[in-house]
């Protein structure tokens, strides 16, 4: 069966192959600190069901206890190393939820049923907070089964891109952000189509885009919340149209062509 990715909004996302469903960076709140979910329904359930859970840096929009506390008891995390000393809840959810933690560093490798999921290098901050004293390195992390899916978490450009997440059929690029102003830790859509050029899969599916936006800003500059998706597939398709770029809507799925 071909990899299904499902897109919930921000940086969560459903990959399924093999048999095996994995959620990378849950978050299911319409607010936090200063931002508002400003587009897509809250996930229900069925967003929560993952046979592993995969947390690409310390964020809080991407590392968020509340929405991890969803997870079904018992089940499988793989953080950036360090996690678990940076932020403490994680203790907790391990010992009332029951969560089977892991710590990875770049380079290396968990399986999880018929899937071997590898983490990669990312260009960003991991930590929890801008001025946080335990480093943790952000991630982001290739999913191998019947096909092979990048998930980016949050990233700037680097020069080893390509090697260093090597041949990849489906990349799940971030686009935007929460906010109007995106540094070079960041992918906006020039940089992120950019990004697709240089590792050429065969599918590309934006995220981190159009989800949630600070409260009091919504007539501030609106379009760098609604236009990233489609600048995306503009871009991308002068500098990757050899790609096929899937522009999804919260909640909804897509199965790649060629993929699986």
């Amino acid at each position: 069966m071909p990899v299904e990715v499902t897109w919930w909004g921000h940086a969560t996302c459903t990959i399924e192959d093999s048999g095996v469903r994995v959620l990378t960076d849950p978050l299911f709140v319409r607010r936090l600190a200063h931002l508002r979910r400003r587009r897509g329904e809250l996930p229900g359930p069925a967003a929560t069901v993952a046979d592993v859970v995969l947390i690409s840096h310390l964020h809080s929009d991407h590392l968020h206890l509340p929405s991890l506390a969803r997870v079904a008891p018992g089940g499988r995390l793989i953080v950036p190393l360090g996690a678990v000393r940076a932020v403490p809840g994680l203790r907790l959810l391990r010992r009332v939820r029951g969560l089977r933690i892991t710590e990875v560093a770049p380079g290396d490798e968990v399986r999880v049923g018929e899937v071997l999921i590898r983490a990669v290098p990312a260009l960003h901050d991991g930590r929890r907070l801008p001025v946080g004293p335990h480093r943790s390195p952000a991630l982001g992390y290739v999913v191998e089964g019947a096909s092979r899916t990048y998930f980016a978490g949050d990233t700037g450009l680097f020069d080893d891109m390509a090697r260093a997440v090597g041949p990849v059929d489906v990349a799940l690029l971030p686009v935007g952000g929460w906010g109007p102003y995106l540094g070079h830790s960041h992918l906006d859509a020039g940089r992120a189509a950019e990004a697709l050029a240089r590792l050429s899969p065969s599918s590309a599916v934006p995220v981190h885009y159009g989800t949630y936006w600070p409260i009091g800003m919504d007539g501030i500059r609106p379009h760098e919340f609604h236009s990233p998706g489609d600048e995306f597939v503009r871009q991308a398709a002068l500098l990757a149209p050899q790609v096929a770029v899937h522009r999804l809507a919260h909640g909804e799925h897509v199965r790649p062509e060629g993929c699986g």
